[in-house]
């Protein structure tokens, strides 16, 4: 039996991009053409944050993630039970609930 391949994406994931990027805030934008989400690692005590990666969409893409994350999220609701999302004030969180470590 011969498989159909013509539908079929190869994706290449290189060691570098499967290692990931840490991001704990992310700034989403648009214009009428494009929709750019910049993810951004804050740390503790740093006022200075860089952005790490840079993700540019069009409308309908963007669309298209929003409903693959409402499912992913849905799903993973449904085995872990509901996340909880804290009411952050407005603004950047920069002082991570002004908690110092100590040593």
């Amino acid at each position: 039996m011969e498989e159909n391949n013509e539908n079929q994406l190869n994706i290449e994931l290189s060691e570098e991009i499967a290692e990931g990027i840490y991001s704990n805030l992310a700034i989403i934008t648009h214009s009428n053409s494009e929709f750019v989400l910049d993810f951004i690692r804050v740390m503790p005590g740093v006022p200075k944050a860089k952005v790490k990666s840079r993700i540019i969409l069009t409308p309908e893409h963007a669309k298209r993630l929003l409903t693959a994350l409402e499912d992913n999220i849905e799903k993973f609701e449904a085995v872990n039970g509901r996340i909880k999302v804290q009411q952050e004030p407005s603004g950047f969180p920069m002082n991570f609930g002004n908690t110092m470590g100590q040593a």
